[in-house]
């Protein structure tokens, strides 16, 4: 299971997820949220980022301007979409910066589109044919585009799906040993290894390491 840390916005931070073996640290480029950073901020963070630790760019709704500027200042790797951006327009956008991509989908009842499993993987089989190399299932909410530390319905997430499918949501260091046996590559964490918004727990990072790494 590979472990994706987000939401970092201090040297110590990621110094010390990089020390417990995060495989992937996220970094949010979303004025709204309490998480998010500057590009320039970002691109001092990551230096401190070694070989084979992927950076990830979340972005919301992010125009192609803004997006290429982005690319040209943060050395990232993958591109998260974690808005309302179509295949097609996440597509077009990785490639003017020439990108891996990763789409980021709100499952739960309140979705007014993703509260079945057909309709889940009809979606996921549109983004895997526009090149998305994962699919990220987060929880819904009406006034949030994820970090909300709510948890949707496992059972919702489909079994062989036509992409790698990375879980958000509602981990913690508690309950993540609860996803080993789901059909996932992956967990994406942000506030269940935190003290405080943008602040991260070295202890929690470490516990949430141990349960799904070293179970």
């Amino acid at each position: 299971m590979q472990v994706k840390f987000c939401g970092f916005t201090r040297l110590e931070d990621i110094k010390n997820a990089v020390m417990l073996g995060a495989d992937a640290l996220g970094f949010v480029f979303y004025p709204p949220s309490p998480r998010a950073i500057t590009s320039e901020h970002a691109k001092e963070l990551t230096k401190h980022v070694p070989a084979f630790v992927s950076v990830v760019a979340l972005v919301v709704n992010m125009g192609e301007e803004e997006l290429v500027e982005l690319a040209a200042t943060v050395p990232f790797d993958v591109i998260q979409f974690h808005g309302d951006e179509t295949a097609e327009e996440c597509q077009q956008l990785a490639s003017k910066v020439n990108k891996r991509w990763i789409k980021a989908l709100r499952i739960g009842k309140a979705s007014k589109e993703l509260q079945e499993l057909d309709s889940i993987n009809a979606k996921i089989n549109d983004y895997a044919e526009a090149g998305a190399s994962s699919i990220l299932l987060d929880a819904y909410h009406k006034d949030s585009y994820g970090g909300t530390g709510e948890r949707f319905d496992w059972s919702l997430i489909p079994n062989n799906a036509s992409l790698p499918i990375i879980l958000a949501g509602g981990l913690t260091p508690d309950n993540v040993s609860d996803t080993l046996n789901l059909p996932i590559q992956a967990v994406d964490v942000s506030g269940g290894i935190e003290s405080a918004k943008g602040v991260k727990d070295s202890s929690k990072m470490k516990a949430f390491i141990k349960a799904i790494k070293y179970y």
